[in-house]
């Protein structure tokens, strides 16, 4: 699974171009299930509640999150509290999943289960109330293969989402900071 953990290489981060990110497009079923479904293969049955993939089981945690939650409330209100969160959340994944240079890597995902362990992740992390469910940065990541140049795509998406969100640069960049030590889990190759 996907983390934005793998979006955040703070030592290119100054001040990127927003306006180079590509329109966005919705899409309703990722271009794995397009593909099954063309193939005939029948799609793995998704969760009724949360219309999610089936994953193997594994012990939920905070600590997953990557990063310990930023403290009091500016952060949360720098991102609009839950509600500015699941948009910029939405935005990043939604740009990545037509920008063609970093597209693939989302091809077989769950983007049902990708969104809501983002914003889980990033609601953890900004203080928002949120407790974090997915997997640790290097197991979600571990088969991924990601390279420093689709990091740098990913946080131009994100810096892109939260452009649009009107989160100040500041608070863009204080969130960047945190989420970089990541960086060494999620790049693999």
């Amino acid at each position: 699974m996907i983390s934005l953990i793998f979006a955040l290489t703070l030592a290119s981060i100054q001040e990127m171009p927003v306006d180079a990110v590509p329109d966005i497009a919705s899409e309703s079923q990722t271009e794995a299930e397009a593909e099954a479904e063309a193939a005939g293969k029948p799609e793995p049955q998704r969760d009724p509640v949360t219309g999610e993939l089936p994953v193997d089981p594994y012990q939920p945690s905070n600590a997953h999150a990557g990063a310990a939650p930023f403290a009091g409330t500016g952060m949360r209100d720098a991102f609009h509290g839950q509600e500015g969160i699941h948009r910029v959340v939405n935005g990043m994944v939604d740009r990545a999943i037509v920008d063609p240079r970093i597209s693939e890597v989302f091809v077989s995902h769950d983007l049902v289960r990708l969104r809501r362990t983002l914003f889980e992740q990033f609601c953890h992390i900004l203080n928002a109330g949120c407790d974090y469910t997915g997997r640790d940065m290097a197991t979600s990541h571990r088969d991924l293969g990601l390279q420093i140049d689709d990091l740098n795509v990913l946080v131009e998406n994100l810096q892109a989402a939260m452009a649009d969100e009107r989160v100040g640069f500041a608070a863009q960049n204080r969130f960047l900071a945190k989420l970089a030590p990541m960086k060494r889990d999620v790049v693999t190759r």
